[in-house]
C-alpha cells in the first residue's frame, strides 16, 4: 500500500479551508467550541468521550501531513514548536478540566478534593527525592534538545536585504500574537496598551479576586467566572492569534486555509472605512467635516458609551455582575470591568474589520490617535 496515496477527502479539505481560512468564522467557531467545552466539561473530559476525540484529532493531523501545503508549513523549523504547542495546550487543558470534573463531583457528594486526601501521601524530602527527579528531568530534556538541534536545521535565512524582504515577513512565534494585533490597532495600542493591561491585570488578580475557594485544588464549579475569563483570554485572544499568524497568514499577509496553496498573486480587494466615513458618506450622504472633533464625534461617543454605559447595563441586568459589584466595591469592580471590556473590545474590533472592513472607530490622524 502506497502511503503517499493516503490523502484527506477533498470535501474535507475544502470545508476546512473555508471555515478556518475565514478569520471571522474561525474566531466565532472557536469561541462557541470553548463555551461548549466549559459548559459540558464533565461529559467532554470523561475518558470514553475524550479518548475518541484525541484519536480522531491525531489521525486527521497525521493524514494532514500528506497534504503538500500543510506539510510544507507545519514542518518548517520555525513552526514545529507551534504544532507541539497546540497539541500540548489541548492535552493539558483536558487534564486540568478532568481533575476539575472529578473534584466537583466529589465535593457534591460531600467528599474532600483529591488533593486533600493525597496531601499527606505526597509529602517527600527535597533531598534526595525531589532533587534526584529534577536531575533526571534535566538530563532527559538536555538530550531531547540535542536531538532536536541535530534533526532540525536552525531557521536562519540570508542576511537582511531591504531590496528583497520575505513574503510573508513574520515575527518570532512568541510575537505573532502582537503582530496579528498590529493589523487591527495602532502600534501604541497593540504594542503598549494591550500588553500592559495583560501584565497589570495579572498583577492585580490576587487583589481583585479574593475568593478562597479553589486554593490548592482543582475546581471549576466554584470558580466558573475566573476560569472562563482566563480560558477565553488565553485560548481565543492569544493562542488562536499565534496559530493564525503561523499557519493562516500567507503571502501579502492574506488569510489562507491550512490546505490552501500560498498563491503570491492572491488579491483580496478590501476597502477599509472608518466610522466617520460610514456616518457622513453613507448615512448622511454628505461630505466629511473639516473639524476633527465634529468628524469623529460619533466614534468618540461609541467608545465612551462602550466603557461608560456598558458597566451600568451589566450591573443592572446581569445578576452575576451585580453580585460582583456588591462584593468588590466600586474601585475593584471598575478595574475588573475595564480589563474585561478591553479584552472583549479587542475581539469585537477584529470581527468588525473582518466582516465589515471597519478600520478605525475613532480616526484622528492630526494627532496620531486612532482606535
Amino acid at each position: 500500500m502506497n502511503l503517499l496515496a493516503i490523502t484527506l477527502p477533498k470535501f474535507y479539505t475544502d470545508a476546512v479551508n473555508v471555515v478556518v481560512g475565514s478569520a471571522w468564522i474561525f474566531m466565532i467557531l472557536s469561541t462557541v467550541i470553548l463555551w461548549l467545552g466549559l459548559k459540558y466539561y464533565r461529559q467532554l473530559t470523561a475518558p470514553k468521550v475524550a479518548i475518541p476525540i484525541f484519536a480522531v484529532s491525531g489521525i486527521l493531523l497525521m493524514l494532514s501531513f500528506f497534504d503538500p501545503q500543510f506539510n510544507r508549513v507545519a514542518t518548517l523549523p520555525d513552526n514545529v514548536p507551534i504544532v507541539m504547542m497546540v497539541g500540548s495546550v489541548g492535552f493539558f487543558v483536558w487534564l486540568a478540566f478532568r481533575q476539575m470534573a472529578v473534584n466537583d463531583e466529589r465535593i457534591e457528594k460531600g467528599l474532600p478534593p483529591q488533593e486533600a486526601e493525597a496531601k499527606e501521601a505526597e509529602k517527600t524530602f527535597v533531598w534526595p527525592d525531589l532533587v534526584y527527579i529534577e536531575l533526571i528531568c534535566a538530563v532527559l530534556f538536555t538530550a531531547f534538545l540535542i536531538l532536536w538541534s541535530i534533526s532540525l536545521k536552525a531557521p536562519l535565512e540570508q542576511p537582511a536585504n531591504p531590496a528583497k524582504t520575505p513574503n510573508p515577513s513574520k515575527a518570532p512565534w512568541y510575537f505573532l500574537g502582537l503582530q496579528e494585533m498590529l493589523v487591527y490597532f495602532d502600534p501604541w495600542i497593540a504594542g503598549v496598551v494591550l500588553p500592559s493591561m495583560i501584565i497589570t491585570g495579572l498583577m492585580m488578580l490576587p487583589y481583585i479576586d479574593k475568593n478562597p475557594k479553589g486554593n490548592g485544588y482543582y475546581t471549576f464549579k466554584e470558580r466558573k467566572f475566573a476560569i472562563s475569563v482566563f480560558m477565553f483570554g488565553f485560548i481565543v485572544t492569544w493562542v488562536l492569534l499565534i496559530f493564525m499568524g503561523t499557519f493562516l497568514r500567507g503571502p501579502n499577509w492574506n488569510f489562507f486555509g491550512p490546505y490552501e496553496p500560498w498563491d503570491i498573486h492572491k488579491l483580496e480587494p478590501l476597502t477599509n472605512i472608518n466610522v466617520s466615513e460610514v456616518v457622513y458618506l453613507h448615512i448622511f450622504n454628505t461630505g466629511m467635516p473639516r473639524n476633527w472633533f465634529v468628524r469623529e464625534i460619533w466614534g468618540i461617543l461609541a467608545v465612551l458609551g462602550f466603557f461608560v454605559i456598558t458597566p451600568g447595563i451589566l450591573v443592572r441586568f446581569v445578576p452575576m455582575f451585580r453580585s460582583f459589584y456588591q462584593q468588590l466595591g466600586m474601585i475593584r469592580f471598575s478595574i475588573l470591568i475595564v480589563h474585561l471590556l478591553v479584552m472583549g473590545g479587542m475581539v469585537i474590533k477584529m470581527l468588525l474589520r473582518w466582516i465589515f472592513n471597519l478600520k478605525y472607530i475613532v480616526a484622528i490622524p492630526e494627532y496620531f490617535f486612532n482606535i
